[in-house]
């Protein structure tokens, strides 16, 4: 099957997108210059070892030769940009992919950027290079688009055909060739006024879930407090049907999507605190806060019962950022496994979708049973809560149950 895809960069956006794409019949090539990622090693990622699987059967393929680039008519650049030592999106990945798929560039081809990234991007920074690389003006010799990708993992509900597609284009005709092409993975496609707003509108988003968030880890703290159950203020407040939307507190906030202040980017040559963001400074602030806090619990109920952090054993439930998959990214558990580790605690861990786990370079027992494991551990925490755990049952087994995640049913632990 020819190819008429090109998806650059194979991870948690890259993956399904072509997955996607390979549904709906488009002929679709992944490329990716590692070729340990290009080989679809493990199923840790985006997608299933099934998945993954099914994707290749269904005669999707990978390369790790640029070449391959120069005969699709869409490219999709999904490569990282994890935050950087600023906060500020790191570019390198992208620049990197950039400048090879300009390399093999040809007329008439849609190159649409996925990757997260501040707004100005494909303007300012992707245009640029694509350009000089390739020698064709972008808007005239080939179309420039930019759509945020929306992809979330674990999510059973919305998937990418049901989840609509936001996209700005260079030009109008830019426009009009990427809504064109995801017009045949998704049910409703969205046009931006241009790529800056299409970009604006993933800053807005992310910022929004981070600073929600960051409300609810500022109420639980409050209410534990006051002598306050939290869980069952939010059930209440959840009945209202306008003007509030339910989020959960936790141990903190993982994912591949930082919150970003547009205003604190090094590389963009403004003046930081021009017209700063300060509820996402809060925000950040107020999250990055939780495996502290996290750990005060943990000290505090195990001095409660009189027991020290130094010497107990505690066993960590769930490792990974969302429930229900693999992927670690930014999760709390590390930090908060870290801190225990430094006050002298035993650490043993338990994740059915993590099979090894290190932590400060050296790899923390897994619990081979559950129930065993919590009858034996001073202290459970639930850092994650997967559906497999049998929530009741632990609680019954363990001697002491903190739950991060307000899972367990009311009465069975004691609740962040």
């Amino acid at each position: 099957m020819p190819a008429d895809l090109a998806v650059i960069g194979l991870g948690h956006l890259g993956l399904p997108l072509a997955q996607a794409a390979t549904t709906a019949g488009i002929g679709t090539i992944g490329y990716d210059p590692d070729p340990h990622t290009a080989a679809l090693s493990g199923a840790d990622g985006p997608l299933s070892a099934t998945e993954l699987r099914r994707l290749l059967s269904a005669g999707f393929r990978t390369t790790t030769d640029p070449t391959a680039l120069g005969r699709v008519r869409t490219a999709v650049l999904c490569a990282p940009t994890p935050p950087g030592e600023d906060r500020a999106p790191d570019l390198t990945a992208l620049a990197d992919a950039a400048r090879t798929l300009a390399a093999q560039l040809r007329p008439h081809t849609t190159v649409i950027l996925e990757s997260t990234a501040y707004p100005g991007t494909t303007e300012e920074f992707l245009r640029p290079l694509l350009e000089e690389g390739s020698g064709l003006t972008a808007g005239r010799d080939f179309h420039l688009a930019c759509s945020p990708g929306r992809h979330d993992p674990g999510n059973r509900t919305h998937r990418y055909a049901n989840t609509p597609k936001v996209i700005g284009g260079l030009t109008p005709a830019c426009t009009e060739a990427a809504a064109a092409f995801y017009g045949r993975l998704t049910d409703k496609v969205v046009r931006a006024r241009g790529p800056r707003e299409a970009e604006t509108a993933k800053l807005l988003e992310t910022n929004y879930r981070h600073i929600n968030i960051a409300l609810m880890n500022e109420m639980a703290v409050f209410c534990h407090d006051i002598g306050v159950d939290l869980w069952d203020v939010i059930r209440c407040a959840e009945t209202k049907p306008f003007g509030f939307q339910s989020f959960r507190p936790g141990p903190g906030v993982g994912g591949h999507a930082a919150p970003i202040d547009p205003n604190c980017l090094s590389h963009k040559g403004r003046s930081p605190g021009r017209h700063p963001l300060r509820m996402v400074e809060l925000a950040q602030e107020v999250n990055s806060r939780m495996p502290r806090y996290v750990i005060q619990r943990c000290a505090t109920l195990l001095n409660e019962h009189g027991k020290s952090a130094r010497g107990a054993r505690v066993l960590l439930l769930g490792v990974t950022y969302k429930p229900d998959i693999a992927d670690q990214t930014g999760a709390p558990a590390l930090e908060i496994a870290s801190r225990l580790t430094e006050l002298g605690a035993h650490l043993t861990y338990h994740d059915p979708y993590v099979p090894q786990w290190s932590v400060l370079g050296r790899p923390v027992p897994r619990a081979d049973s559950l129930y065993e494991a919590a009858a034996a551990a001073d202290l459970t925490v639930l850092v994650q809560a997967h559906r497999t755990y049998d929530l009741q049952g632990l609680a019954v087994k363990a001697q002491l149950l903190l739950d991060t995640r307000g899972a367990t049913p009311t009465g069975a632990a004691h609740r962040l």
